[in-house]
C-alpha cells in the first residue's frame, strides 16, 4: 500500500501549465508592495481566500506547530493575525514570540514566506478586530488577541515549469 501511495503522490501535477512570469530585478524595494501586487494578481486569478496563510509557532522548547489563519492587515506594526491568548498558538506565542507565515497560491505557483518577531497589539485593537468578525454579536472576548509579525525576512517564491524556481528574498541572507 505504501509504494502505491508514493506512486500516486508522485503522479500528481505540480502547477498549472501557464504560470505568471516574475523577474526579481524588477521587484519593488518594498516587500509589502510586492506582496500587495501578488495578492491582487491572486484575487484576479480567482484564488480562493488568498488571505489565508499557515502560521507556524513553536513552544518554549522549540517544538513547532502550524495552522491556517487569515491575514487581517499589514501596517507599520507588522503583518496582523488574531487568536485567543488561551489557544495553543496563543500560549506558544506567550512563551516564544516568533512566528512564520506562509501564503500558497497554487493556481499561480506562488508562495510568500514571512518570518519574524511577534508582538501583541493593544487591547483596543484586539477588541475592534473581535467586533469586526463575521457574525459578531456585540459580545466581548477579553481573551482575543491581535498579533503582528514584524518581519525579519520575507521570501517570494515563483514556480517554473523547468523546475528552476525563482526565490526573491528581503532581509538577512
Amino acid at each position: 500500500m505504501s509504494e502505491s501511495f508514493r506512486i500516486l503522490l508522485g503522479s500528481l501535477p505540480d502547477f498549472p501549465d501557464e504560470l505568471p512570469d516574475f523577474d526579481p530585478e524588477l521587484a519593488p524595494a518594498d516587500p509589502v508592495e510586492l506582496f500587495r501586487q501578488w495578492f491582487a494578481e491572486a484575487l484576479a486569478a480567482g484564488v480562493p481566500q488568498p488571505n489565508a496563510c499557515s502560521v507556524a509557532t513553536a513552544d518554549e522548547i522549540g517544538r513547532p506547530s502550524s495552522r491556517m489563519l487569515i491575514l487581517k492587515d499589514i501596517d507599520d506594526d507588522g503583518w496582523h493575525f488574531a487568536t485567543s491568548r488561551n489557544s495553543r498558538k496563543g500560549r506558544e506565542l506567550g512563551a516564544n514570540p516568533h512566528a512564520a507565515l506562509n501564503f500558497f497560491w497554487q493556481q499561480q505557483g506562488r508562495q510568500v514566506r514571512v518570518a519574524g518577531d511577534v508582538v501583541a497589539l493593544s487591547a483596543e485593537a484586539s477588541a475592534a478586530d473581535w467586533d469586526a468578525r463575521p457574525g459578531a454579536d456585540g459580545s466581548q472576548n477579553p481573551g482575543w488577541q491581535l498579533y503582528a509579525v514584524r518581519p525579519r525576512e520575507l521570501e517570494f517564491w515563483q514556480a517554473r515549469q523547468d523546475r528552476r524556481h525563482i526565490r526573491h528574498r528581503y532581509g538577512p541572507r
